[in-house]
């Protein structure tokens, strides 16, 4: 691409250039990567249509890192709305300042971050090399962003750290903007605030934080709880103003392309209750277009025409948002697409109203006095209306109801959403196999991830993956036949059904019999979060709660058996529940696991990672299943059967089979409804 897509020259004449700084020496200590930030400085002046935003960033490379880090700069920006130019590039080697703009040559390049999973946004990347720099130098530069948004123009956001996670020197912002337009402010984590003062016709409002304490950044936050100081600047204070400036776009169409109209009709046809019909036109949209998110330019707020993309076949999360709407509201039901934030949602209440805030487009759908959150970019849904494993994200924005934010109900957890029962059968006579049989049960969210999972595997993949797991804890364990899967699309249950043999050689060798462990390594508690407590000072998430049930039935045995060392692991936030029955030739063992919090108080997180260790304990046993009941008539010193608990192995817990762990990039700073 051409370089001429960045300009170089001065900056306006209202932007003030400061002194840089010192860097606080007893701070050195804390400088990570070899450099040293000494100034971070942002300006900002309205303008009609939009803003100018002057950014100037100053730092000395101390070590040898340093020059890995900081001999580059890349400026990111959108060719649609921003106009870009670097206005210095300075070396300050020795005390002396070298002009490195003139001999500037930008390589643009367009990153798409999450082409992978469809997403294209359309940035730039302007990217700088500097030539001779050396341990010792100070690098400072500074550009200069003409904004022009594509919507909602006369809305302005701009969030900003208190607190660096590394030393700096000067934090500073400033914001020149109407007297006649003020703007509110939201601090999240820190008390600081403006200087303010007016300007002539404009006020200016100035924070300055100077040599601000590194924050240690916490490991698994909740996003309701500030892990550094942030600051929240907009043109407005009311939710409102974000849904008029993009309801516009989001009003239903009307007309669709005969064949897909004709879709429609025929569910009109054959479903005359409401519920029903709702959820077929749902899964009409989730299972018939595609996802593909073109989110350049204003597409990155502004749906395509539902006939576009019906004629496409693909769409992203508003244009399949858009067009479920469009498609219930033909149906005669009343629904609105709502802004959400797959990340961030639980926090949204906590931030000033801005577009940026979302990242996601869902439908909010109702049928008389009932509401229902539907998400268009799922596939393969399953379930009716009375048992739809609805999304929540937290809070979301509808966009013609009511003008503020609504949260979204949270699922009750009545019943495992996850039952695994393993029934072991041990051989009647020597040389014959044991067998093993496994059911799995999966309902609600748990069984539409499944459905989409074996969709997309093949069932020999599906087959050596279950084979695998099981052969690390019986190895020479072999497949009777492949799984049997059973799904039952409206009840919202997939079933499994496993089989294997493992031979009579198998079960002897390393007095594996001797030694025949049992375990619940898929009840999710090998998931919890660890974090250390050393300093910690905020709670820790344990994520959106869940509920799983893991059964063991041995048959067959020589004696009876016990599971009387099982215990309880039951505490505010954790609930582990084991039980067992026996016959003399049989030994069943349950146990029940759930999450009953989404998060725990920092002052509880020493005894909630002794309980995730004690839960470690409770699901992993060992037994000598060797062992025969003598008979009646012969007395024994000691008839105890042998029974041996074994430490559980974190390692071999984290082996979940069929239901993988999810991964969130944590979204970049650009954010659109384009997922």
């Amino acid at each position: 691409m051409s370089d001429d897509m960045v300009l170089k020259g001065p900056a306006e004449s209202w932007v003030k250039q400061l002194d840089i700084p010192a860097a606080d020496p007893t701070r050195s200590d804390q400088i990570k990567n070899g450099v040293s930030w000494l100034l971070s400085d942002d300006q900002i002046k309205h303008r009609a249509g939009g803003y100018v935003e002057y950014s100037r960033t100053v730092y000395k490379i101390v070590d040898r890192p340093g020059l890995d880090r900081g001999a580059s700069i890349d400026l990111q920006f959108d060719p649609s709305r921003h106009k870009v130019t670097l206005n210095h590039l300075h070396i300050i080697r020795d005390g002396a300042v070298l002009d490195r703009l003139e001999g500037v040559e930008f390589d643009i390049f367009r990153r798409e971050r999450d082409a992978e999973k469809g997403v294209f946004d359309g940035w730039l990347t302007a990217h700088v090399n500097i030539d001779d720099v050396r341990t010792g130098d100070i690098v400072d530069y500074g550009s200069t962003y003409e904004v022009t948004p594509l919507v909602g123009k006369d809305l302005f956001f701009k969030n900003f750290s208190t607190e660096w996670e590394e030393p700096v020197a000067l934090i500073r912002t400033s914001i020149i903007w109407p007297s006649g337009q003020p703007l509110q402010i939201k601090t999240r984590g820190t008390r600081l605030k403006p200087s303010i003062s007016p300007t002539g016709p404009d006020t200016t409002y100035l924070w300055e934080i100077p040599n601000p304490k590194p924050v240690n950044v916490e490991d698994n936050l909740p996003v309701t709880y500030p892990g550094w100081g942030s600051i929240d600047v907009a043109s407005t204070a009311n939710w409102q103003s974000v849904v008029d400036a993009v309801a516009p776009y989001y009003k239903p169409a009307t007309v669709f392309p005969p064949a897909f109209a004709a879709k429609l009709d025929d569910i009109a046809l054959r479903h005359p209750v409401p519920e029903d019909r709702m959820v077929e036109a749902m899964r009409l949209v989730q299972d018939q277009i595609r996802y593909v998110s073109l989110s350049m330019g204003a597409g990155s707020y502004v749906p395509r025409d539902p006939a576009t993309v019906i004629l496409s076949g693909f769409g992203d999360c508003k244009d399949k948002a858009l067009l479920l709407v469009s498609s219930l509201v033909r149906l005669g039901i009343a629904a609105e697409v709502a802004l959400a934030d797959l990340d961030e949602g639980r926090a949204l209440d906590q931030h000033l109203p801005a577009l940026r805030d979302f990242d996601h487009a869902i439908v909010k759908a109702r049928i008389g006095a009932k509401t229902y959150w539907l998400d268009a970019t799922n596939y393969l849904q399953g379930g009716r209306a009375h048992n739809l494993a609805q999304p929540d994200y937290g809070f979301a924005l509808p966009l013609s109801s009511t003008g503020g934010l609504e949260k979204m109900p949270s699922p009750v957890l009545t019943s495992p959403s996850i039952q695994i029962a393993e029934e072991f059968d041990f051989p009647r006579k020597p040389g014959d196999p044991l067998v093993l049989t496994v059911f799995s049960t999966y309902e609600d969210a748990d069984a539409d991830w499944m459905r989409g999972n074996f969709a997309s595997r093949s069932l020999s993949e599906v087959s050596d993956a279950y084979l695998k797991y099981y052969n690390k804890q019986y190895p020479g364990i072999q497949t009777i036949a492949k799984p049997e899967i059973v799904d039952r699309r409206d009840g919202n249950i997939v079933s499994v059904k496993e089989s294997y043999r493992l031979p009579a050689e198998a079960l002897t060798a390393n007095d594996l019999a001797k030694n025949f462990p049992i375990r619940a390594a898929d009840l999710g508690n090998n998931s919890l979060p660890t974090p250390t407590i050393v300093d910690r000072t905020g709670p820790v998430s344990l994520g959106p709660q869940f509920y799983r049930r893991h059964k063991v039935t041995v048959r067959n045995l020589k004696a009876r058996f016990s599971g009387e060392s099982m215990k309880n692991v039951v505490t505010p936030y954790l609930s582990l529940k084991a039980s067992w029955s026996n016959t003399p030739t049989e030994l069943q063992v349950e146990w029940n696991f759930q999450t009953l919090a989404t998060e725990v108080p920092a002052k509880a997180i020493a005894d909630y990672l002794k309980t995730v260790d004690d839960l470690a304990d409770q699901v992993r046993w060992q037994y000598d299943f060797t062992y025969e009941e003598p008979p009646a008539d012969v007395q024994l010193s000691d008839p105890a059967k042998e029974q041996r608990q074994t430490v559980a192995s974190m390692l071999l817990l984290s082996l979940l089979v069929g239901v993988p762990l999810f991964i969130a990039y944590r979204r970049g700073k650009r954010r659109a409804f384009g997922s």
